[in-house]
């Protein structure tokens, strides 16, 4: 029986057409992403799920896809590659407007007005282009940058020395950048750490006169802070693709006469739209028909007969790279990977991009398995890998180091029979510790009472102790708590717990 596909938003007739040439058997529903209701009711039917961005998979559709096997998205969201030119492009394009308040001269000409001396534009021409987050459209943005004479700065902590210099810009503190810029333009994932990077504090430091654009993601801008700082004249104008909420009905930038804005246009062009649209077709096919993965957002490419033997230690390697990431807030150079035993007769390609992709997801939220070693290239990172015979006390051994100007950090871990991935060892200290939701991670002298009054600490606090690993790599030298708790530990008891005597470090992490 031949395997069904649904695609339930637009696709091209090429896109449609690669399905049904590989024999797989299609029901081309465009409009159906707009009907959850019907989309949830028939899901049940089919193999596979092409969509676009009118489609949402809410746990409503996967509750009653039951025969389904892949998800592909023609769109940003999976393929973050294909449209990057498309969006790097469309920055540029906002740049200009601002430059020579293209939209406001367009509207007053065509209202019959000949307003010549009312639209002063600026040059872009030796102004200074500030760049946050310098990743693959940050780059390329660079590069067009560069291109029109500007003087180019970036701030993103993970771009090497070495890559800016082979881009042409200067790296530099998100302060300098705030204070020198001309333009800001933003090309960063939305986290944690980049929310509201243009805050209000942050929007006061910049250059009076600034313009700044946001093709990237809503919620980088404090947008009210932003039409604050317009109406002071602190910044020139604004040129923003993305809002804090969208779509956007309403937003604090609009009405403004400096700024200009579009429904969220970046990877709109015929070109993106069709080439991600043609690529998903063709990996879904491969999928369904031979068991092939390929440019999949939770899995490396892999063939069918590999995913068995793979799959724990993907899931492993992923999690030690995030308990590196976690601890890591300095610029990485070097991540070095080790395989031992079996696991280095595995492909190791999988493993290494799964290892890099848990590392840098804590700072780069949208990273995934398979544009991790991209990414990590870009940012000039080295990835070594090396395989060796079984040295240790475990049939199979990945160890994963990270290595920055000021440190170099390792962090072991193998696979059981029950398939839990576990570390075994931090730093040279051998522990023994499964991967829970919700941890918490200290380093510490090797003192008597320490234990007590830790556990202690978190008892009071009403925080509820699952696991306890323990180890030293002395009596009385350096020692490691690694333990699973009940719910993430609220920051104020993480502070007391790193004011306890002898503590050299506390973290909560999550996985």
């Amino acid at each position: 029986m031949a395997p069904r596909v649904l695609i339930s938003d637009k696709l091209s007739d090429a896109a449609v057409q690669i399905f049904k040439d590989r024999g797989i058997e299609v029901d081309f529903q465009p409009d159906l992403g707009k009907d959850k209701d019907k989309l949830a009711e028939i899901i049940g039917n089919y193999d596979g799920l092409a969509i676009r961005s009118a489609t949402k998979v809410t746990p409503k559709i996967l509750e009653k896809a039951t025969r389904l096997k892949v998800v592909g998205r023609a769109g940003i969201g999976v393929d973050n590659f294909g449209n990057s030119i498309t969006t790097a492009e469309h920055a540029i394009a906002m740049m200009f407007a601002l430059a020579r308040q293209i939209p406001q001269a367009d509207a007053s000409t065509q209202a019959g007005k000949w307003e010549k001396n009312r639209f002063m534009g600026v040059e872009l021409t030796a102004k200074t282009l500030g760049i946050i987050g310098c990743g693959n459209i940050g780059s390329i943005v660079a590069e067009r940058g560069i291109g029109l004479k500007m003087k180019v700065i970036a701030f993103d902590p993970f771009l090497s020395p070495e890559r800016a210099l082979d881009l042409g810009v200067e790296k530099v503190e998100l302060d300098d950048l705030l204070a020198r810029a001309d333009v800001i333009t933003l090309h960063t994932p939305l986290t944690e750490k980049t929310k509201n990077v243009l805050s209000a504090e942050n929007l006061a430091k910049t250059k009076k006169g600034v313009r700044i654009i946001n093709c990237a993601r809503g919620g980088l801008v404090d947008e009210a802070a932003l039409r604050a700082a317009l109406d002071s004249g602190q910044v020139a104008g604004a040129a923003f693709d993305v809002f804090t909420v969208e779509p956007a009905e309403t937003n604090p930038l609009f009405g403004h006469p400096n700024v200009v804005c579009t429904p969220h246009l970046g990877a709109a062009t015929t070109e993106a739209q069709e080439n991600v649209a043609l690529q998903v077709a063709e990996q879904m096919s491969d999928y369904l028909l031979n068991g092939a993965i390929s440019n999949a957002v939770n899995f490396p490419s892999i063939t069918a007969e590999e995913a068995p033997k793979l799959r724990p230690f993907i899931e492993l390697a992923e999690k030690l790279g995030s308990f590196a990431g976690q601890l890591t807030d300095t610029d990485i150079k070097t991540i070095r990977i080790t395989y031992e035993g079996e696991v280095a007769k595995l492909k190791v390609k999988a493993l290494t991009s799964a290892a890099v992709a848990g590392l840098l997801r804590p700072a780069l939220a949208d990273i995934n398995v398979v544009s991790a070693p991209s990414v990590a290239k870009e940012r000039g990172i080295v990835v070594e890998e090396t395989t060796r015979a079984a040295e240790a006390d475990f049939d199979s051994l990945i160890t994963l180091t990270v290595i920055t100007d000021s440190y170099e950090r390792s962090v072991s871990g193998t696979v059981f029979a029950d398939g839990a991935p576990r570390i075994v060892n931090i730093k040279g200290i051998k522990v023994d510790a499964e991967f829970a939701p919700s941890m918490l991670y200290v380093t510490n002298e090797d003192k008597p009472g320490f234990i007590g009054r830790f556990a202690s600490l978190l008892g009071d606090a009403g925080v509820n102790i699952a696991t306890f690993a323990l180890g030293r790599d002395r009596q009385g030298g350096d020692a490691i708590a690694l333990v699973e708790v009940d719910g993430p530990v609220p920051a104020d008891v993480l502070e007391k717990v790193a004011a306890l005597p002898q503590v050299k470090q506390a973290k909560g992490l999550s996985f």
